[in-house]
């Protein structure tokens, strides 16, 4: 189940979000309107609070995603770094958000997540991940299995192939950490086992056929848009 986007649904902090997604579309990195049809792009320290104000209503009203609603590929559009924080003593303390930032179009980051081949269903909550960013005529890919906890609304995942293209053309393509082996045996882990604090994961808290918003393992924030959308 998404969010409801219908303005009468959509609270301040909703709007916001979807304006930041539909700005990025609109005009790519440009801080200001293209034209005067396009949309005022929120500021950073906006948008960081909205995704905060969206992770607390997510968690007060328990909302619940399934993994079809994540199905495709997303340009990531918004992030936030982290900083440990630490006592007199020296002792850690959390972390503390950093200011986050509006990705540029001349590097663009994408994620995707698609349903096994296996799977009669999307349903399963079982499937693959892919995370490139690119450089130039320079691509960069990390693929890998994924699993979908709904009740959590969390997708660990761990990557086990790296690819490197150039001008359209892979130059390199091999596994790591353990490559295809890793991959089976994460495959065949029980949803109920899988050591969530071992695995790199995605907690999703606002889901919508446009955009998604979730909390890294690390600790930052992070807002996506749909890749089939038009993007400038």
């Amino acid at each position: 189940m998404t969010t409801d986007l219908s303005p009468a649904a959509l609270p301040d902090y909703l709007q916001v979000l979807s304006q930041a997604a539909q700005s990025y579309r609109s005009r790519g990195s440009f801080a200001v309107p293209i034209s005067r049809s396009q949309p005022e792009r929120p500021q950073p320290e906006k948008v960081v609070e909205a995704l905060l104000q969206a992770e607390l209503a997510a968690k007060q009203q328990r909302l619940q995603y399934s993994f079809d609603d994540l199905l495709g590929e997303w340009r990531l559009c918004f992030t936030t770094g982290v900083r440990k924080r630490s006592s007199s003593s020296g002792r850690k303390q959390g972390i503390r958000l950093t200011k986050g930032f509006y990705l540029p179009q001349w590097a663009p980051a994408q994620i995707g997540f698609f349903a096994a081949p296996e799977a009669v269903t999307a349903g399963s909550g079982q499937g693959t991940i892919a995370n490139q960013i690119q450089l130039g005529a320079v691509r960069l890919r990390f693929t890998g299995a994924a699993k979908y906890l709904g009740k959590k609304n969390l997708l660990a995942f761990d990557f086990s192939q790296i690819a490197i293209d150039c001008f359209g053309k892979t130059i390199v393509q091999t596994g790591f950490r353990g490559g295809q082996t890793k991959a089976a045996q994460f495959e065949q882990i029980p949803f109920e086992q899988i050591p969530i604090a071992k695995l790199p994961f995605f907690a999703f808290f606002s889901v919508t056929p446009d955009w998604v918003a979730a909390r890294g393992r690390g600790g930052g924030l992070a807002l996506w848009v749909r890749q089939d959308a038009e993007i400038g």
